[in-house]
């Protein structure tokens, strides 16, 4: 069997193809599939290769021409995919070059290659890329529902429980001064229920706060000020927080959003770091703000990052995401580890939803 015959059955259209130092290009050999993924005949193509250029759309000539340019330069292979126009079909093509560069006389190139018809794939990856993009919003929806939950429980939780237990607490007050004085038992049980008072007003305050904390409506560093103190006050391990910005250039959504951000990463630290200190900083230029969780615990490794449950480490990358910024986290050199938002001012400027 000849070599041009197994080239015919080759899915795809086989190709020849040579460059000259004067920019002058031409086919050499063209298998049978030339029609059929380009809808020019073998022979016309090869009296005429710049054919094939009239057939690439606009938009994507300069890759084309840049690919060929550098493979031609380096000699290493020739990969390109991009889209076609067929006019007489009315059909849109995407298609992917594959060849390898030889060196011929007087500075001339040869490639041979493959070009194919990945029309379908690119369908389906485009769909994959709508369907993640479709995912994320969704996700991002969600979160901000659950805030504004949280937010409307937390409000009921403290407005409501706890001013009737506060109530409670005034009322009791009065009738611990109208109880016999004589009478120690009774003095116990009011002194007990007073003190169980005290304890659900504290709940109420602790689920409120857990829930959304109301520093959040003074401002993204009053919040961090706030959970660098608890974090440091529940766990001993010392939280130092600073930052270089105006606290008004992160608003609402995108305060929440980092806020949340900073606890899980806390939380981790907690758990996992076996730290003694972290530092939260937050740093601006004049496009962007970068907010860094560091502490100086054992590390964590590019294995821990990647467990399929680590929904935390997820979630953060998620958040990020949804505010078009940047997530990154790595082991420190000198120990621990260290976790990188960074998001655009400009989404925070225009992120002026009510609270």
């Amino acid at each position: 069997m000849s070599g041009k015959l197994d080239a015919d059955w080759l899915p795809g259209l086989v190709m020849q193809f040579q460059r000259f130092p004067d920019d002058r290009c031409c086919f050499t050999y063209l298998s049978e599939g030339c029609h059929a993924l380009l809808g020019l005949a073998a022979p016309a193509l090869l009296q005429n290769a710049a054919l094939f250029d009239t057939l690439i759309l606009d938009d994507d000539r300069a890759a084309y021409q840049a690919s060929m340019a550098a493979s031609m330069r380096t000699l290493k292979a020739w990969n390109w995919e991009g889209r076609i126009h067929i006019a007489s079909w009315h059909d849109i093509k995407w298609i992917n070059l594959r060849s390898t560069p030889h060196q011929g006389p007087d500075g001339m190139v040869q490639w041979d290659g493959i070009i194919t018809n990945i029309t379908h794939s690119k369908a389906q990856e485009q769909e994959l890329i709508h369907s993640r993009a479709r995912l994320a919003e969704l996700s991002a929806h969600v979160d901000s529902v659950k805030e504004q939950e949280r937010r409307r429980i937390a409000r009921e939780i403290h407005d409501d429980v706890g001013g009737n237990l506060t109530a409670i607490k005034m009322a009791m007050a009065l009738l611990v001064k109208r109880l016999p004085v004589d009478d120690a038992q009774l003095a116990q049980r009011a002194s007990y229920i007073d003190t169980l008072i005290d304890r659900s007003i504290d709940a109420v305050h602790r689920i409120a706060d857990d829930l959304r904390p109301a520093m959040l409506d003074f401002g993204l560093v009053s919040a961090l000020e706030w959970q660098a103190g608890e974090f440091e006050k529940q766990t001993g391990i010392r939280c130092l927080f600073s930052f270089d910005f105006l606290a008004d250039k992160v608003l609402n959504d995108a305060a929440t959003a980092l806020f949340r951000i900073v606890q899980e990463a806390l939380n981790n630290v907690s758990k996992h770091a076996q730290a003694t200190q972290v530092t939260l900083q937050i740093t601006q230029t004049e496009q962007s703000m970068r907010l860094e969780i560091s502490d100086n615990g054992r590390g964590i490794s590019v294995a821990d990052q990647n467990k399929p449950h680590s929904f935390g480490i997820r979630g953060m990358k998620e958040r990020t995401s949804a505010m078009g910024g940047e997530f990154a986290m790595h082991r420190l050199p000198q120990g621990g580890s260290a976790v990188s938002i960074r998001i655009p001012l400009d989404l925070n400027i225009n992120n002026r939803s009510e609270t």
